[in-house]
């Protein structure tokens, strides 16, 4: 299962589908909808969200056993090193190994100051990197402390993440080379508005994998797409999202919708969504589709 998912992502087209766990006990709702729309169909994988914005949500793990029980396709699983120390996820990574949730995306995390549960405080030991370097070790067979283990875990898939935008491209290409040279398999971006900016990502990217040559490591960067069908959305991401860019074009075009009221809104915002989706697929076929659980936005994009 993982190793035709790694495959896709390295030599063929690559779409997965991001599901983000609600405030509720109950994930299968989720799953029912996705079903329902015939999504798992028409995507190669999903992932699941691990408390985003520091908001308590059903766990990323247990989504994703149930997602690929239900589906049969690999999920990437988050894992943020805001809410754990480095024996708690350890133990996760042990225990989710045991049920085959062997894709891991690594996140620092949101700030617990952030957060909808009253004081709450982050661990932080240290940054995605630490993650990434405990399976690292776990796929030598050992644990952080170089402890080997006594029945040896299977072998986990590493994914990080990397901002789509920053005013000087050289910060994006060191942050890619850390990444990689901690083990990312695959670098999925913030979501991408512009295909000039993408096509500067790519080059970003190979330079990175090039320096980090010498010691045999790469990684295959994968496009973060978000459609955006309101005018307020774009407006957020534009000017409180860091590491993002909605092109002024975008703006523009979703202001003059706006005016002629919420359906030709709708409706210039999809179409600039879903061209951008085509335009991306045509440059680098390996996407990740965001949509907040808008899973029909998801279907009328993928189709």
């Amino acid at each position: 299962m993982f190793d035709t998912l790694i495959e896709k992502l390295q030599n063929n087209t690559y779409i997965t589908l991001e599901t983000t766990p609600g405030h509720s006990a109950k994930f299968t709702p989720i799953i029912d909808k996705i079903e329902s729309l015939g999504l798992h169909t028409m995507v190669d994988g999903f992932s699941t969200t691990d408390n985003p914005l520091a908001k308590l949500k059903f766990n990323a793990l247990f989504g994703a056993r149930l997602l690929q029980e239900r589906f049969n396709k690999p999920v990437i699983a988050t894992m943020s090193m805001r809410d754990r120390n480095k024996i708690a996820l350890q133990s996760d990574l042990l225990g989710a190994n045991e049920f085959d949730i062997r894709a891991i995306l690594a996140l620092t995390g949101d700030p617990a100051n952030i957060s909808d549960q009253p004081n709450a405080k982050g661990v932080f030991e240290a940054d995605s990197t630490l993650l990434l370097d405990i399976i690292s070790a776990f796929n030598s067979g050992m644990d952080y402390s170089a402890k080997p283990f006594k029945e040896r875990p299977l072998q986990i898939y590493p994914f990080a993440v990397v901002n789509s935008y920053a005013k000087n491209p050289k910060t994006l290409q060191k942050k890619m080379q850390k990444k990689i040279k901690h083990g990312a398999l695959g670098i999925i971006t913030q979501p991408v508005y512009d295909i000039e900016n993408a096509k500067q990502l790519l080059e970003l990217k190979e330079k990175a994998n090039k320096e980090c040559c010498s010691e045999n490591k790469s990684a295959e960067l994968i496009m973060g797409v978000f459609p955006i069908t309101k005018l307020r959305t774009a407006q957020f991401l534009a000017s409180h999202v860091p590491g993002i860019n909605v092109p002024p074009c975008w703006l523009d075009k979703l202001r003059e919708a706006n005016a002629k009221g919420a359906q030709e809104e709708y409706k210039i915002g999809f179409e600039l969504s879903k061209k951008l989706f085509e335009d991306l697929k045509a440059l680098h076929p390996k996407i990740h589709l965001m949509t907040a659980n808008q899973f029909q936005i998801a279907k009328d994009i993928l189709v």
